[in-house]
């Protein structure tokens, strides 16, 4: 009886021991489900405090990033110095300023007094309405043109008469603009080249370079000599990212040249088409100055005064910086403007601008 009640209770034992252990078996699943769990709620993103910081604290991205850090910080320095340091010289326009005796700190505050100016002054509104029309006039015979040219190298299968093409139309745009007005006179003045011609062959020469009815659409063929081909780089670059299957399925669809470039190439462009509009838009007053000066004796400051020009005459030259700074405040106040305006139309044509709609 005795064996018989030891054997008994050695099942006994036995379950007892095997419910233990899987007591702690269980025990260990349910701690390591909870790390497990606790490990895919960290790899999920649910916030940790690493988690929130991309895994790595901003010291240790620091100590990563420092050489890149270093390399940027010139073009920092640079920034600050020539870009946002002298906005503090904004106060000027807020103060009757003396640059020679009295200087920032020492001249009287006049309020919006110089603004007031401004507004009084009608020909302000002449010249800003002038460059106004003269900025129309190159976005329209401009604009379209390094997109034309764009659309006309992506046609083009030799690589060499690509490069060729590429860098004729690229040089003019390392011209100085002493250089192009020199070779636009030499072309189209009243001595120049076509002009001799037109005489040589019985008919009445002409100057093109005197002319102030002429003068907005002169400005605006000496701009797209100088700069088409510069900006045919940033459109060349939105084709390549265009995927061949569409033209190829174009092309099995039936659609010719034409069509394909209607239906794939030029909405490939639309973004990139949209930003630059935008931007273009936005520096609407900012008209390239030493052009229009090296040409302002040759017609008269009623057809070629712009805003820039204007500013240096009546406030830089004359030393009224009250004035200059308060016109300069206006024109950057009014190319915001400009520019979150361009940016709604883009929204509204389904494109995202400068950014993204919210």
């Amino acid at each position: 009886m005795k064996a018989r009640a030891t054997v008994a209770a050695a099942p006994d034992r036995t379950a007892a021991g095997a419910s233990a252990p899987a007591g702690g078996s269980g025990a260990g699943d349910g701690d390591g489900g909870d790390t497990r769990s606790a490990g895919r709620t960290r790899a999920g993103g649910v916030p940790g405090r690493r988690g929130q910081q991309g895994g790595i604290t901003w010291r240790q991205r620091l100590r990563r990033d420092r050489t890149l850090i270093l390399m940027t910080m010139p073009a920092i320095a640079l920034l600050l110095i020539f870009n946002y340091i002298p906005l503090l010289g904004n106060i000027v326009a807020f103060q009757d300023y003396d640059v020679y005796d009295l200087g920032i700190t020492g001249s009287p505050f006049v309020g919006f007094d110089n603004f007031t100016r401004i507004f009084e002054d009608y020909r302000f509104w002449e010249v800003l309405v002038n460059t106004l029309v003269i900025f129309v006039t190159q976005l329209v015979l401009f604009f379209p043109i390094p997109i034309a040219i764009a659309l006309l190298l992506n046609t083009i299968m030799s690589t060499r008469v690509r490069a060729w093409v590429q860098a004729v139309v690229y040089l003019p745009h390392f011209f100085s603009w002493v250089l192009v007005v020199t070779v636009f006179q030499q072309m189209f003045g009243g001595a120049g080249l076509v002009a001799q011609w037109l005489r040589e062959h019985g008919h009445e020469g002409f100057d093109l370079m005197t002319d102030p009815g002429f003068f907005k659409f002169l400005v605006s063929a000496q701009a797209v000599w100088k700069d088409a081909g510069w900006g045919v780089i940033v459109f060349l670059a939105a084709l390549a990212a265009v995927n061949t299957d569409l033209y190829e399925a174009a092309a099995v669809d039936g659609a010719g040249r034409w069509r394909r470039m209607w239906h794939v190439t030029l909405p490939a462009l639309r973004p990139v088409i949209a930003l630059l509009l935008v931007l273009r838009v936005g520096s609407a007053l900012n008209l390239d100055f030493e052009q229009i000066l090296l040409q302002r004796d040759q017609v008269g400051a009623g057809a070629s005064e712009i805003l820039d020009t204007y500013i240096w005459w009546t406030g830089i030259k004359t030393g009224d910086f009250g004035y200059a700074a308060a016109a300069g405040i206006f024109k950057g106040l009014f190319s915001v403007a400009m520019v979150l305006g361009a940016n709604k139309v883009a929204h509204m044509l389904g494109e995202q601008g400068v950014y993204s709609k919210k």
